[in-house]
């Protein structure tokens, strides 16, 4: 009779538990605080790195779930922040480029914020959300108030003038009554290290005004909020006050071990860093020698160091006015950089180093605390998961899935592969990332399968990518072309179909293209290397696409006939 009253005692005292679990779980309404950062790869303490200092990312990670195999979508900004905000791939909406709007695409569009908004959410942003520039604009219908950005330093950023470009800064010409392109305005130093305070660059104005955001909320506790926080840095270029260079001592950074592409890979597929080529101190071609690779490295640790500073602030104002306990929070970087691995530098590919981003998950009640998965997820799938985390159905036709399975239970599988694109002259280089392999099926849209190029990385007996694998073992290549061929087809660059063509023809003054080519000939021996033609081009995410294409013999050179000509028939 005991030994029942004493069961029976457990039973209720378990019985009374499960409401009070099912409250957590159920968190009404919670809040949203989405931290996106500009080319953040997961060079983090949490992630492992023995050299960067990232004290308050790791501390988010211990509230939460970290993801150690997510993935971009795309390996640039623009059509990288389209899939996080829209829940559709590159593929899927046609962009590919910085310039092109989303809503050229999908008009009637609900990007993720506009959703948590439609359903009675005060919904706010400030800093790098959506990709502002390069023709394209923010987005208007996604916030309650206008989108709040940072006043830049005069000088383009820089608060050395020595560092600022010689003309026109971009930023001097976004608010010129001149008709000028920013983006074809030169560029100043790629790093500055000043003795000034955090809110002198535009990551400490940000995290002010996140600041003032949150206080703000803390005085309308019945009214949710999403607040969506963009970071510059570590973005190009690597500027950041003096404390957080010193954090480092440069010589102890190793260099790169690997510094030429994977054996096999088509030689398209790589990027030589022309994003950064346009950086006043940088050479136009050529491989960086080690004291500039060290700089550069060191840079990207200040950068970041600099940037989880303010992140900290942010984190700070949030526990400080009791809103973490009902906020969900979401830290993703845009996608990965190349830091002189396989000699490349940036992003614009489909490797490793360029696709895989960090990813940490906050759900109080749900989410796991100082957790890792190795469940895969990419950029898409964080539209469904917050839908699914607020108690909020998800709009249909979403290319993502939700991994809240994976914040419960970190080992828990979530999907088979990710997906993700990178456009060159070429063709679409179509990837499928499983849990060990890569697959690239570079191919022009619509092509037959057979006249794909293929690239095939196996990450657990291969993880820096040095050899391209797919003559090897074509059983592996023929499972995940398999996954490939069940996708839709890619859609081509909006822009690109007959009605473009259909454009009355530009009145710019034709150019002299022997004159282009001597210029560019800096040797004078009749013919352009790569670098030579991809140096201080306009357009650098666009202008190794065209090298090939000019190249009709395939020596690897351009003669001057060649150029001239640009790929067109004699």
């Amino acid at each position: 009779m005991k030994k029942l009253s004493a069961l029976s005692l457990l039973l209720a005292f378990l019985t009374s538990l499960i409401p009070l679990h099912a409250a957590e779980a159920q968190i009404q309404n919670p809040n949203v605080l989405l931290i996106c950062v500009d080319d953040l790869k997961p060079l983090l303490g949490c992630y492992g790195s023995p050299f960067i200092k990232s004290p308050n990312i790791d501390r988010l990670a211990a509230r939460g779930v970290l993801f150690e195999r997510a993935f971009c979508n795309q390996a640039v900004c623009s059509p990288s922040r389209n899939a996080l905000l829209t829940g559709l791939r590159s593929q899927t909406l046609g962009i590919y480029d910085l310039a092109t709007n989303f809503r050229k695409s999908v008009p009637d569009a609900v990007t993720l914020p506009q959703y948590f908004k439609q359903h009675g959410y005060r919904t706010e942003a400030m800093g790098k959300i959506f990709h502002v520039g390069h023709g394209n604009t923010e987005d208007a219908a996604s916030w309650s108030v206008e989108h709040w950005r940072s006043k830049s330093v005069q000088g383009g950023g820089y608060a050395l003038k020595e560092n600022r470009p010689k003309e026109m800064t971009r930023e001097e010409a976004r608010f010129s009554n001149a008709k000028v392109d920013p983006s074809k305005l030169p560029r100043g130093a790629a790093t500055e290290c000043a003795d000034v305070p955090d809110d002198t660059y535009a990551d400490g104005m940000i995290a002010e005004e996140a600041i003032r955001r949150l206080d703000a909320a803390k005085a309308k506790p019945g009214e949710p909020w999403f607040i969506a926080v963009g970071f510059h840095k570590p973005h190009l270029p690597f500027i950041a006050p003096k404390k957080y260079w010193d954090l480092y001592d440069r010589a102890a950074f190793p260099l790169p071990k690997l510094r030429v592409p994977p054996i096999g890979a088509p030689e398209f597929a790589p990027q030589f860093g022309g994003e950064l080529r346009q950086y006043s101190d940088i050479p136009d071609v050529g491989p960086l020698d080690d004291a500039k690779t060290r700089l550069l490295i060191h840079g990207y640790h200040a950068a970041t160091s600099y940037m989880d500073a303010q992140l900290g602030r942010v984190l700070d104002a949030l526990d400080k006015n009791g809103l973490a306990k009902n906020t969900l929070i979401v830290l993703w970087g845009d996608h990965g950089w190349h830091l002189g691995d396989h000699g490349m530098w940036c992003k614009h590919t489909n490797y490793e180093q360029a696709a895989r981003i960090p990813l940490i998950v906050v759900a109080p009640g749900v989410a796991k605390t100082g957790a890792k998965t190795g469940a895969l997820a990419e950029s898409v799938d964080i539209y469904p998961t917050l839908c699914e985390l607020a108690g909020l159905p998800a709009p249909k036709g979403l290319d993502g899935a939700s991994f809240a399975a994976a914040l419960k239970n970190p080992s828990a599988t979530t999907k088979e592969f990710v997906l993700h694109v990178y456009p060159r002259s070429q063709g679409i280089g179509r990837a499928v990332r499983t849990a060990r392999y890569r697959l690239v099926e570079w191919k022009q849209i619509g092509a037959p399968a057979d006249t794909a190029v293929l690239e095939l990385y196996d990450y657990e007996a291969d993880p820096d990518e040095t050899k391209n694998l797919a003559a090897d073992k074509p059983e592996i290549v023929a499972h995940l072309r398999a996954i490939l061929a069940r996708q839709p087809e890619a859609k081509p660059q909006i822009g690109t179909g007959k009605k473009a063509a259909a454009k009355p023809a530009s009145k710019k003054p034709q150019q002299d293209r022997g004159a282009m080519f001597d210029k560019r000939d800096k040797d004078h021996d009749g013919k352009l290397t790569r670098e030579e033609f991809l140096d201080k081009q306009p357009d650098p995410d666009e202008a190794p696409k065209r090298f090939p294409l000019f190249d009709t013999n395939k020596d690897g050179f351009l003669s001057r006939e060649e150029f001239i000509r640009g790929g067109k028939a004699k």
